[in-house]
């Protein structure tokens, strides 16, 4: 069976920058460019037109920037999957996305050949949390651990995969260190995400850091 390809909507006022990333992905099937936006209210408006799988998203622009942008799309559409892509690796930054609900980030200086295994990662949900991030979460809830914790309807092995996301683990490497498949580890990952009600692994970090998952 032939594999599907990931629509793509590339959101950049850099008009060279959007040239550069259409003509990296442009070199793989898997990825099919739909449409350009020069700030984030196009973006809005394209996504609601062209109906991207994936969102590539500068977070500085004008008009509306890539932070509301983010915060207003997933809010209409949910299931699009946003990733930043910026010049800039300031922790703050990259955060603040993906608390609005961004999948991920992308630094637009990594080498060209490392984009298609980054975003099919992205597309794949196997993107694992920089231990950068994980330590953002961890400040956001110093004061309401274990507060308000709710009865936690995971089994035993379904916590320690939620425990090694939250460490900031790939598929590969859970697999590894619990003696699984990766296969395995995906069915419990969507197992975990449909139970918690959550989207993503930057929501299951969250989660596990909220219900104080991480003290041990």
């Amino acid at each position: 069976m032939e594999e599907r390809s990931f629509r793509i909507l590339i959101v950049d006022d850099h008009a060279h920058a959007r040239e550069g990333i259409r003509d990296i992905l442009e070199e793989y099937e898997d990825f099919l460019i739909v449409g350009e936006g020069k700030n984030g209210k196009e973006a809005l408006e394209l996504t609601e037109k062209l109906m991207p799988d994936i969102i590539l998203m500068d977070i500085q622009m004008p008009v509306m920037d890539g932070l509301e942008a983010t915060k207003r799309i997933k809010l209409q559409f949910p299931y699009v999957k946003i990733v930043i892509i910026t010049v800039s690796d300031d922790i703050t930054d990259l955060f603040n996305a993906l608390k609005q609900g961004a999948q991920g980030y992308l630094l637009k200086n990594i080498q060209s050949d490392s984009w298609y295994e980054y975003l099919k990662a992205f597309a794949l949900d196997e993107v694992p949390m920089s231990k950068e991030i994980a330590f953002q979460i961890l400040k956001e809830f110093p004061q309401n651990k274990k507060e308000e914790t709710k009865e936690i309807p995971l089994s035993n092995r379904e916590l320690e995969v939620l425990h090694l996301v939250a460490k900031g683990l790939s598929n590969r490497d859970i697999s590894e260190s619990l003696f699984i498949s990766e296969h395995t580890v995906k069915s419990h990952l969507k197992n975990i995400l449909s139970k918690l009600h959550l989207e993503n692994r930057v929501q299951l970090t969250s989660y596990a850091f909220q219900q104080g998952l991480m003290d041990s």
